[in-house]
């Protein structure tokens, strides 16, 4: 294997799109695109456009998924398996799915000579176009090392976490739930403060110089809800599956589970009640529960 010359790109999603931006203006290296649900209207530009996946498979090295969960990845892995006439020898897959969902889609594309990469991201919308996202990675570190001129056109930082597919998914995963966790309980702390008459940001700036601080009072509380944007850019839908899948793996594992089962089901009923909801709305959720 060596260094790819064309990249292929399929999703164009809220983050996926973002990122094919990236790839496309900053790595020097031709891209094409194709999403499903419609290509021209969501392609960055610059980008080549697809008309099927079979026109990415049969141009490109490598191809680059960013969909919304295990079903549809696996669905992709049995496509791009069973394609003839396939180019594409490597697929790094960007999206979480859970480290099950990506041991499938290994043995699946394995079988028919293709290298897959679990390759999850972090970082929400605005890493994404900021260039700024976490990639982690299970897999070949050497395939690995051959991407990095184009991990770098749309990432800040690629941790690899073993050579095996699924552990990227596995560091995801548990990074999602800590910060659905702080989330949670952040709004819970918060909400309590302020039942004593005191302000929000007067609670923020204690916290944020205290050991209490995390990501949503740093980052979420004074810029996506004290300011009434409510616009973290991560839907409670995917929240919730992030959450659900941490408890499903947890228990295959069989590692504790008494504070994830409590804040999954916070984070299930948030998005039940609030169904199309951005993750910042789990403050309004908690405390409308009162």
């Amino acid at each position: 294997m060596s260094a790819p010359t064309l990249i292929g790109f399929v999703g164009l999603g809220q983050m996926g799109q973002p990122m094919a931006t990236n790839i496309t203006q900053k790595s020097g290296i031709e891209v094409m695109v194709y999403d499903k649900a419609g290509t021209a209207e969501r392609a960055p530009e610059g980008a080549k456009l697809a008309n099927s996946l079979g026109d990415v498979l049969s141009s490109c090295d490598t191809v680059f998924l960013s969909v919304p969960d295990g079903p549809v990845s696996i669905a992709l892995a049995n496509e791009i398996a069973s394609y003839e006439g396939r180019k594409s020898n490597v697929v790094i897959d960007l999206s979480t799915i859970g480290p099950e969902a990506a041991r499938e889609a290994d043995e699946i594309l394995k079988a028919a000579g293709v290298t897959y990469i679990d390759a999850p991201v972090s970082g929400g919308q605005a890493g994404a176009a900021a260039g700024t996202i976490t990639l982690m990675c299970g897999g070949p570190k050497v395939v690995l090392d051959e991407h990095m001129g184009v991990f770098e056109s749309f990432t800040g930082n690629v941790v690899h976490c073993g050579e095996t597919a699924g552990q990227g998914q596995a560091v995801k995963i548990l990074n999602n739930y800590l910060s659905a966790v702080a989330f949670a309980a952040s709004s819970e702390a918060i909400t309590y403060g302020m039942s004593q008459g005191v302000e929000m940001k007067t609670i923020l700036d204690a916290v944020n110089v205290s050991t209490g601080r995390n990501t949503a009072t740093m980052d979420k509380f004074p810029n996506r809800i004290l300011t009434g944007t409510y616009d973290c850019g991560f839907a409670t839908k995917l929240q919730s599956k992030d959450m659900n899948l941490f408890v499903k793996e947890a228990k295959a594992a069989g590692t504790p589970l008494t504070v994830a089962t409590t804040v999954a089901a916070l984070w299930n009923g948030c998005d039940a009640l609030k169904p199309g909801s951005d993750i910042s709305r789990i403050y309004d959720y908690i405390r409308e529960k009162c």
